[in-house]
């Protein structure tokens, strides 16, 4: 059966010539130019034909390697019961991010944001002997999460679309081997999409679970930050970078002394009015943790890394302290405040600040700070956690060399979630020894919508978008230049590369002039663009090459046979 010939002039597509007020993002400006996407709400948006052909491209290559890893494909409901996220503790540890909703008589539900507790009770219901499993399961659907402030088009929307897919063993060795399995289909699968991206380790989050690694696209649009050595192949989100110091030499450190500092609240005032690098101080910020006030020590030079300190807490909540934290806290002195005179404070600290070193510090007075503060002498460190911010030419933790940092976009996660959720619904199968085994999980995620966008992001150029074959809407845009004898040749070209197996597209919109009919064949971005031009009569085309630029005339039944390969 021939492919479908789409005609321009019947296709829902409107394309602009400026960038949309709101966009700040390559793929943003770009999609919806193009005509691919168009804004419903705040992080919601439509998908117009051209879109659509793209996104369902995506969905049809990871249906492909997850089909080839015989995995199965499920399609279970968006709008789910509150019981199983309760038994899990997700009702509450995903906080606003949940969208919550209650039916007609008041009964509790939630728009899917990921699908683990469903699954689990999936197999629970449909396996019940180790002759059942291993199992693996998947499905491509739009999943929802309440942001804060939904951006950059579809990279960061309220509902997106995610392939999300789930491994059941019996052994921990079996979900090794699941879990390897998955991670070589999600190779090839950017490697056909012909997205660049990189293997990082991770962290696991709200999802549970031990080894964790995240697929990343780099570009400069991108939200994850990741580190890479240039001297080994160490590479990792920087939430997930570990830091270990060498514990401090035996030096005899002076007695502490006391130092009159007025008004330096702030480490810079305080480097600037001792003449001191922001490094030889001790930064302590305050945090409330489940309502208990921390505090976290790091080197003056130093920011704490929020989200890795939340993520090391989980699943305690975690906050900035307030002006009102301090009423009633005389040890807490805003500013001033220094470890060595903390009173029923837990105190965590960067491994820097490891026993034997000395820091300048809070004195715990108003205007006051101290010198010759000792870890280990003057204070001790509840717990080391590696909470701090990574920075360009920290150590890699593998070799030493200074790490590089890049910005990217999360396009895949992979997780080992053990038993975290078959122990809290009792998935237990019969074992061959007939007795109760219980299932160990993986969790394996893609964002297809986000891989449309991050291969905008990183395949577009100055005119436009420039897909890859695997996903372009279509293999060729014919372009017919205005006259009969071209638009007749461009649908008779048109109808024979179709009749070959080509999807195509073709532009014969009636006045409509040839330069905007070239600046839309460049701006829509499919990879090959024959043009019907002033050679039109002698039966000559010409051919070029998107992302390249080359061009070359063609006599039309060689230039089917070239794009026919």
């Amino acid at each position: 059966m021939a492919a479908q010939v789409q005609r321009m002039s019947r296709l829902m597509v409107k394309t602009l010539r400026d960038d949309p007020a709101d966009a700040e993002t390559l793929s943003h400006k770009l999609l919806v130019r193009a005509g691919y996407v168009r804004r419903n709400a705040a992080g919601i948006w439509s998908w117009l034909p051209l879109g659509k052909k793209v996104l369902e491209n995506v969905a049809r290559v990871v249906r492909e390697e997850m089909d080839a890893i015989g995995a199965q494909e499920v399609l279970l409901p968006a709008v789910l019961p509150k019981e199983p996220y309760e038994a899990t503790g997700r009702w509450n540890e995903y906080g606003a991010e949940l969208f919550r909703l209650k039916d007609r008589k008041g009964a509790d539900y939630l728009l899917g944001p990921t699908h683990e507790e469903i699954f689990t009770l999936l197999v629970k219901d449909q396996c019940t002997s180790y002759k059942d499993l291993p199992v693996m399961l998947y499905q491509i659907q739009t999943k929802f999460r309440d942001e804060a402030r939904p951006r950059s088009g579809i990279l960061r929307g309220r509902e997106f679309q995610m392939k999300d897919s789930y491994s059941f063993d019996t052994t921990d060795e079996g979900l090794a081997e699941s879990y390897a399995l998955h991670r070589e289909a999600y190779i090839r699968i950017f490697q056909r999409l012909g997205l660049d991206h990189r293997i990082v380790s991770a962290v696991s989050g709200a999802m549970g679970g031990s080894a964790s690694e995240e697929f990343l696209a780099p570009a400069a649009a991108g939200e994850d930050t990741f580190v890479h050595c240039p001297a080994c192949a160490y590479a990792a989100n920087t939430e997930a970078v570990t830091f270990t110091a060498a514990p401090a030499g035996a030096v005899e450190h002076p007695a502490v002394e006391e130092l009159d500092t007025p008004d330096t609240p702030t480490i810079e005032t305080l480097a600037a009015h001792l003449g001191v690098p922001a490094s030889a101080t001790l930064k302590n910020l305050l945090v409330k943790v489940d309502g208990e006030i921390v505090a976290v020590g790091v080197p003056g030079d130093r920011e704490v890394d929020l989200g890795k300190l939340t993520d090391h807490l989980a699943p305690a909540s975690v906050e900035l302290v307030t002006a009102e934290d301090f009423t009633g806290r005389p040890d807490l002195v805003r500013g001033y405040v220094g470890p060595q005179g903390l009173e029923k404070v837990r105190y965590l600290a960067d491994p820097r600040i490891a026993a034997g070193t000395a820091w300048i510090t809070g004195a715990n007075q108003e205007g006051k700070h101290a010198r010759h503060v000792v870890a280990g002498r003057d204070f001790e460190v509840d717990e080391y956690v590696d909470v701090v911010v990574v920075e360009d030419g920290d150590p890699c933790p593998a070799c030493g060399t200074g790490l590089k940092l890049d910005r990217a976009i999360e396009i895949g996660h992979i997780f080992q979630l053990g038993r975290k959720y078959a122990d809290a619904f009792q998935l237990d199968v019969l074992g061959q020894n007939g007795k109760p085994t219980r299932v160990t999980m993986g969790s394996y995620g893609i964002g297809v919508s986000r891989a449309v966008a991050a291969l905008a992001e990183q395949t577009a150029d100055d005119k436009g978008l420039c897909w890859p074959a695997e996903v372009a809407p279509a293999d060729v845009h014919v372009v017919a230049a205005g006259k009969a004898v071209q638009t007749e040749l461009a649908l008779d070209v048109a109808e024979r590369l179709a009749e070959a197996g080509l999807r195509v597209l073709v532009d014969e919109r009636p006045g409509v002039s040839p330069g905007v009919k070239f600046t839309d064949a460049e701006l829509i971005g499919v990879p090959t663009i024959l043009v019907a031009g002033r050679r039109s009569a002698e039966g000559v085309v010409e051919l070029k090459d998107r992302r390249t630029g080359e061009r070359e005339e063609l006599p039309v039944a060689e230039a089917i046979a070239r794009l026919r390969g």
